[in-house]
């Protein structure tokens, strides 16, 4: 089994790679202790039987540069496949500023290829490669060194039996002609957007019971805070102080340090550059105009409508996914389709692309009349009217 420690096997490596038509990769990071994750080893296999043509990249060697990989993850000559691959884009995104392109998601392309939802790499080894796949090394901490042989046989195994099940997928899209439906999918994470995180949009991921435009404001505020304290110093979110707390910061409005000290909550930064920050935040949320106080969310209602129509558009969704062999899920959500039922011209991602296709457009035709829904021996068909 090859494992690369230095720039020139690696760009020896790469050199070999870009000669084939695809490249496995896989990585294994850790992101406990810190806010961005730590990448401590790449896996990248060619075309090949067995563990042929596989080799562990080790980022933590001394003088490794990994520039030569990321001339591969550019070169569009060769397709770079990986499985669920949002967290191992970021890093490289957050890392180098390189998306890997043309590119190829395993997870992605079984659920269009009927696998179901979020379909996890060992099912996928086990039904299209035949192989078991050891997980005894998952919770394994990868910054440390050395590896132990059987470290790197699971390591490697997640690129050489990956191999397989792209080979098999790739095949079964263009048989069925739906290649053009992953690639609609893959664009979220081809977009360098999806992997920036803004420190004033953090406040929009908060749950909260309390609605209050103030409290909001504050809450915002100390959210904002805490995300650029955390991305400036590389550490979690948590460590710099947790929801709970952050919550009853909000509430409590501290205005200076012995306010602060009563916190039931704050372990610590009740002194120092964190209290602060703390003080600074809320004190900007309490001088945020009215005018410009966050919009008290609305609780989304169902949309009301004709009921028997979403009955019928869950019928048809259930048999139109069944003939496809597509999670039914992965084509329109419910509440698609109490909107399709209740709106006029409803703005929903089932009426989009591939989905409009093999969905939208006769869920439209149901809509205005013009089919009818027939239960047979065979199941359920489209009637023309």
């Amino acid at each position: 089994m090859k494992t690369i420690t230095t720039t020139e096997a690696l760009a020896e490596f790469c050199t070999e790679c870009a000669t084939h038509p695809y490249v496995t990769v896989d990585t294994e990071f850790l992101r406990e202790r810190t806010y961005y994750s730590k990448l401590c080893l790449v896996q990248v296999a060619m075309p090949g039987e067995g563990d042929s043509g596989g080799a562990l990249i080790d980022p933590l060697a001394d003088g490794i540069d990994l520039e030569p990989l990321y001339e591969l993850f550019k070169d569009e000559s060769v397709v770079k496949v990986f499985h669920a691959a949002r967290q191992d884009l970021e890093i490289f995104a957050v890392e180098a500023g390189v998306i890997p392109k043309p590119f190829f998601d395993t997870q992605v392309a079984a659920m269009v290829c009927g696998f179901g939802e979020q379909v996890g790499y060992e099912t996928l080894v086990r039904k299209i490669a035949r192989q078991q796949v050891d997980k005894s090394s998952r919770f394994t901490d990868w910054s440390r060194r050395p590896l132990t042989e059987k470290q790197k046989t699971y390591a490697i195994g997640d690129v050489t039996h990956l191999r397989v099940v792209y080979e098999f997928l790739a095949k079964e899209l263009k048989a069925k002609n739906r290649e053009g439906w992953v690639e609609e999918e893959l664009a979220v994470l081809l977009n360098p957007e999806t992997y920036i995180i803004r420190p004033e949009d953090a406040g929009k991921r908060l749950k909260t019971r309390t609605n209050s435009p103030r409290f909001l404001a504050v809450a915002h505020a100390l959210a904002e805070f805490r995300e650029q304290y955390a991305q400036d110093r590389n550490i979690p979110r948590p460590r710099v102080y947790k929801d709970d707390a952050l919550l009853e910061l909000a509430a409590n409005k501290p205005q200076d340090l012995q306010d602060l000290g009563r916190s039931r909550l704050l372990r610590e930064g009740r002194k120092g550059p964190i209290a602060e920050g703390i003080l600074k935040a809320v004190k900007a949320g309490m001088d945020v105009p009215e005018k410009d106080l966050p919009k008290t969310p609305k609780p989304r209602e169902k949309p009301q409508g004709n009921e028997a129509l979403g009955d019928l558009l869950r019928v048809l969704l259930k048999a139109k996914s069944g003939a496809e062999g597509v999670a039914s899920k992965l084509i329109a959500t419910a509440a698609d389709l109490d909107r399709i039922a209740s709106e006029d011209t409803p703005d929903v991602h089932a009426l989009t692309g591939w989905r409009r296709e093999v969905f939208g457009e006769d869920a439209l035709r149901l809509k205005r009349g013009e089919i009818a829904l027939s239960a047979g021996p065979k199941g359920v068909t489209i009637v023309e009217l």
